[in-house]
């Protein structure tokens, strides 16, 4: 029974477009990687071609946008490619101010190989280590964007980085198994186990949703955007199905809100173990040469008289020093307790959500991605 409904929830995860939306070719004039049908051919995006830990070769794109100080990382959703999304990705980074790279999944457009759960996190990995080695970015500079299957590798991804900057979740689900059924607990044979995964992620998460969503319950947002560590206003869209969240005024509005208040937030401040021990270590052996001089000095002087005089004034500075050092234990206790980021101030607790692009899913034969064509046509 479990290998079968493994099997199930594996089946309606993915829905590569078939055949896919573009192809790749190399410009000869400039050398350049190029995807074939697209009608307006942009300078400012590179096409890439990434090497998996699983040995498949995924197709990226980076859009390039000059004044942009952070990087949204963009996990797709299902019945969808690169080719489909190329129009809105590069929307986005213009009217975000972000620079932006999508990339397709294993078996998805022209990347090579099949779509599996644990292909998508060496997926989103390979990108992410594209950011690092070929653009320079840092773990903080980065935004996690996941749209509804693309939850999966965007939280999974999430729980290893303890200084990115945010992580937004469009139409996300709690679980592979929970699309289809109301289970209460989580089995071994479930993929994405978002609900597990979620309070492990230590930066600002961002949740929307609509509340007619046939495909993924809006509860699956709720209840992940309460399991949030560093919850923000979610953005929970009235009438809002599975692939239509972009049509919504709020669509565009918010996201530029959300993005301007991560802008203004501190990178993460978090103090390593390593570090944490070689503070303590100096500590302590600072201590013990203070100790050791001390008793040298007692051993070197002659008078009793000067003796009592020297025991009274060091064992001051013992009660000095141990002062001291419960000061010194209490300010690491409450630098370690304490949140490695502030909450904004009360002012911009109103970062409302950010929307994604409408879920491609057709998940089930529910929604088809001809829903985003007069969406692509406006943009």
């Amino acid at each position: 029974m479990g290998s079968a409904t493994s099997s199930m929830a594996a089946k309606l995860a993915f829905f590569p477009p078939d055949p896919p939306s573009y192809g790749i070719y190399v410009e000869a004039s400039s050398g350049r990687m190029r995807m074939s049908n697209i009608v307006h051919q942009r300078e400012d995006v590179d096409v890439l071609k990434l090497s998996t830990k699983r040995g498949n070769e995924i197709v990226a794109m980076y859009v390039k946008n000059t004044s942009a100080s952070l990087t949204l990382l963009y996990s797709h959703g299902n019945a969808a490619d690169l080719g489909q999304m190329y129009h809105i990705f590069t929307e986005l980074s213009h009217h975000l101010g972000v620079n932006l790279m999508g990339y397709d999944y294993s078996g998805y457009g022209q990347s090579s190989g099949k779509a599996s759960e644990q292909d998508t996190y060496a997926d989103i990995e390979a990108a992410y280590r594209c950011l690092e080695e070929t653009y320079g970015l840092k773990e903080e500079d980065i935004i996690l964007y996941g749209q509804s299957v693309g939850s999966g590798p965007t939280l999974e991804l999430a729980t290893r980085l303890p200084m990115l900057r945010a992580v937004v979740l469009h139409s996300p689900i709690l679980s592979g198994l929970r699309v289809m059924y109301p289970v209460k607990r989580t089995f071994w044979f479930d993929i994405y186990k978002n609900i597990d995964k979620i309070p492990q992620v230590n930066c600002p998460i961002l949740v929307i949703h609509g509340t007619e969503d046939e495909v993924v319950d809006v509860s699956h947002g709720k209840q992940l955007w309460e399991l949030c560590k560093e919850k923000y206003e979610p953005l929970w869209l009235t009438g809002g199905n599975h692939c239509n969240l972009e049509l919504f005024p709020e669509y565009l509005r918010h996201l530029r809100k959300f993005i301007t208040a991560v802008e203004k937030l501190p990178p993460l401040q978090i103090e390593s173990e390593e570090s944490r021990e070689q503070s303590e270590n100096s500590l302590i052996a600072t201590d013990q040469k203070s100790r050791a001089s001390t008793e040298q000095r007692e051993k070197s002087r002659p008078s009793t008289g000067q003796r009592e005089k020297s025991r009274l004034s060091t064992d001051n500075r013992e009660k000095s020093r141990t002062s001291i050092d419960k000061r010194e234990k209490s300010r690491r206790s409450m630098d370690r307790s304490g949140k490695p980021r502030n909450s904004t101030d009360q002012s911009e607790r109103a970062r409302n959500s950010f929307d994604r692009l409408g879920d491609m899913v057709r998940s089930v034969g529910l929604c088809n991605v001809d829903c985003l064509k007069q969406t692509a046509l406006e943009a």
